[in-house]
């Protein structure tokens, strides 16, 4: 056959070439059908179905669940019975229970409280569906709570194993005795070939940080709390609502095997293998995958030196400056998730690493940063509290001078601004407060006409407006009768005006002169607020802030009304704190007190009350008036201890000391006299002439109490 010339030549080449390109197609396509089955398969083994609880069982088990959230148990013995009970109903139904709404609750509760036995009952009930119930709507939250329990048995079993000990359980165990670290390692063993769709997965992503966690021997976060690890506000919300509480095996690091080590390092490879620097990237910017990127991110300098993630994810310090590096880094400062995957990741980082990213793209514009309210600041907030001291300030001469621009909507920076002065030896304190005082002080004098004198009287009366301005308490839940709980914007005023009251006692006095200019019922109303109230506490904190004359003023609008302010939650700290800020105003000290003896049938009977009671010492003030008199001029000398004398004072108090001596006695004459009026009034009351010799005992011991914000 005669070779072919010119263009048929041609035309069969192409001819050729397009019926091989056509076989190849066909073979992709092949290929990719095969991997499109292979998906599917997987994902439905994944998303298999255990069945459903029958009506009666549902019943039984959701009684179980209203009666472990009542836990209306006489003893521990008893609540331990019916949880074993329970355990046992459930048995060979785990997997229904766990993936059911209201059952998993249940599931929930029995983990929480579950013993080493029942623990590893329920992984032979889940050994090889873990990934299944991990990728579950409901069984995710019942994994969580298994794995935290776990971790908890698994350091018990390390403390045991240290003393020598094994449980009798153990022992005579039907199945043979298997370690609390074996089952958790035969967990993992089957969790790691999805490892990486686990990161990105809606449920299953929640799952991976505790496990992550868990490993790493990492505090495990709260599981109701929207600032933890684990919890996103959506999903805080939907934990309250099912009102599951943190039990003590919550919020704690605990002791985790040798082993765990090697599985931490081998979870990072896993996850790592086949990553490029576009694929981390797209999962910093996505809402569920960003979380689980960040906790890599901290976790992976415990067993990796060379921090491959970090690496990956951007260019090592010593790298130059990139611009595909830039955009992405421009991203996460304009994006919600991505800021916040930037602040977390930086913050955990080497200061090399930190440094040349702020140098190379944020350093310049650092103030159009903080003006992104919702993203941005975020990062420039952490920045004040990561770089060294020089950058700290360059960033304050940076941001004070338009510190009033800054915080129109976003109180936070103006803390941050004030932590980073009070860290850098109070730089800027003088600006920043004539800053506050001018934006918060609108209505300040400034017609030309009025004499300096007058307008810096009325400067001063209009300082007192920071207290309104701040917690807008005109449109606040403040005096509201319907129980409406503080919001969270009251909350972030009220804790930025505690800062400003700490930062310089300007604001301290500012704020009283405001709570003085309130009406009375408006006042009393906010010692009882859950929010506003923590406010009043901060201003009677430091008496070296406030001149004795103001707190003279402020004494005596508060004082009709102790009794009644004792016996509240929140008041009743306000009184604890009018006993340091009375020092020295031993009138106001002893007309508190007897206001608080004239009332105390109201004050005992109540839980607060009775704390006020002990901390104001009041059985020594009924009982031993002269003893809880010197307590007073022992606290007085303590909190300003005399100073040295000279010698022309030494040789005036020479000349005069027998007067004070007598003056002295006259006193000590005259506080015995009104002890001994007190005592016989109190013995003629109760018809008993002894005194109770248990209870005229010292109580100077103070209670101390904490409390949150309601």
């Amino acid at each position: 056959m005669a070779k072919s010339r010119g263009r048929r030549a041609e035309n069969q080449k192409n001819k050729e070439h397009k019926h091989k390109h056509k076989h190849d197609h066909k073979d992709e396509q092949q290929d990719e059908q095969q991997e499109e089955l292979e998906t599917a398969e997987v994902v439905t083994n994944i998303n298999s179905f255990f069945g459903l609880v029958d009506s009666t069982e549902l019943e039984y088990f959701k009684s179980a669940e209203s009666t472990l959230n009542v836990n209306a148990f006489e003893t521990t013995d008893e609540r331990l019975n019916f949880i074993n009970s329970v355990f046992e109903e459930s048995r060979g139904k785990e997997l229904k229970l766990v993936t059911n709404q209201i059952c998993s609750k249940l599931m929930e509760r029995l983990i929480q409280h579950a013993n080493e036995q029942q623990i590893k009952q329920l992984f032979r009930a889940f050994n090889g569906n873990f990934i299944q119930l991990s990728n579950q709507k409901y069984s995710s939250h019942v994994m969580e709570t298994f794995l935290i329990r776990t971790a908890a048995l698994i350091e018990q079993e390390i403390l045991r194993q240290n003393e020598g000990e094994m449980d009798e359980e153990d022992a005579n165990d039907e199945e043979g005795y298997v370690s609390m670290e074996n089952v958790f390692l035969f967990m993992l063993s089957e969790l790691k070939p999805h490892l990486q769709s686990m990161v990105s997965h809606d449920y299953a992503s929640h799952v991976l940080r505790v496990l992550l966690l868990v490993v790493a021997g990492r505090q495990l976060p709260s599981a109701i709390q929207s600032n933890s690890i684990l919890r996103s506000k959506k999903s805080k919300i939907a934990r309250k609502m099912i009102d599951i509480k943190d039990t003590e095996d919550y919020e704690k690091s605990y002791q985790v095997p040798k082993s765990f080590e090697s599985e931490l390092s081998s979870i990072l490879k896993t996850i790592y293998h086949g990553q490029t620097t576009q694929s981390l990237r797209e999962l910093a910017i996505k809402a569920t995958a960003s979380p689980v990127l960040q906790l890599l991110i901290q976790l992976e300098g415990l067993v990796d030196k060379e921090r491959s993630f970090w690496c990956l994810t951007f260019n090592p310090a010593n790298h130059e400056k990139d611009s595909k590096e830039g955009s992405f880094v421009e991203y996460l400062l304009s994006d919600p998730i991505g800021s916040h995957f930037f602040e977390t990741a930086l913050f955990t980082q080497k200061m090399k690493n930190v440094d040349r990213l702020y140098q190379f793209y944020m350093k310049d514009r650092i103030l159009k940063l903080a003006k992104r309210e919702t993203n941005g600041v975020f990062v420039v907030m952490m920045m004040m509290k990561k770089l060294k001291r020089p950058e700290q300030l360059y960033i304050l001469d940076e941001l004070v001078p338009h510190l009033n621009e800054l915080i129109v909507n976003n109180l936070e920076i103006g803390s941050a601004i004030v932590d980073c002065s009070i860290a850098n030896k109070n730089y800027k304190r003088d600006e920043i407060i004539a800053k506050y005082f001018e934006f918060f002080n609108k209505s300040l004098t400034t017609a030309k006409d009025v004499d300096e004198g007058e307008k810096k009287k009325e400067e001063n009366e209009d300082k007192s407006q920071i207290l309104e301005n701040v917690l807008r308490l005109s449109t606040s839940t403040l005096g509201n009768t319907k129980d409406d709980w503080p919001t969270a914007e009251e909350r972030r005023r009220s804790l930025f005006l505690e800062k400003l009251i700490e930062y310089d006692s300007q604001f301290t006095v500012a704020c009283l002169e405001g709570l003085m200019n309130l009406p009375e019922e408006r006042l009393i109303q906010m010692c009882k607020h859950g929010v506003f109230s923590h406010v009043v506490e901060a201003c009677l904190v430091d008496v070296n802030k406030v001149d004795i004359m103001t707190r003279k003023r402020f004494l005596n609008v508060i004082l009709p009304y102790i009794p009644d302010l004792a016996c509240n939650a929140q008041a009743s700290h306000i009184v604890d704190k009018l006993w340091t800020f009375t020092v020295k105003l031993n009138l106001y000290k002893d007309r508190i007190a007897g206001s608080l003896f004239d009332n105390k049938d109201q004050v005992k009977n109540s839980v607060y009350g009775k704390m006020v009671w002990k901390n104001w010492s009041m059985d020594m003030y009924s009982r031993k008036f002269p003893d809880w008199k010197r307590l007073i001029k022992q606290q007085s000398l303590d909190m300003f201890p005399p100073k040295e004398p000279t010698d022309s004072e030494s040789a005036e108090k020479d000349g005069h000391g027998n007067k004070r001596k007598y003056q002295d006695n006259d006193k000590e004459k005259s506080s015995n006299d009104r002890y001994n009026k007190r005592q016989h009034h109190e013995d003629s009351a109760s018809g008993n002439g002894k005194t109770n010799e248990s209870a005229s005992g010292n109580h100077t011991k103070k209670v101390k109490r904490g409390r949150k914000r309601n």
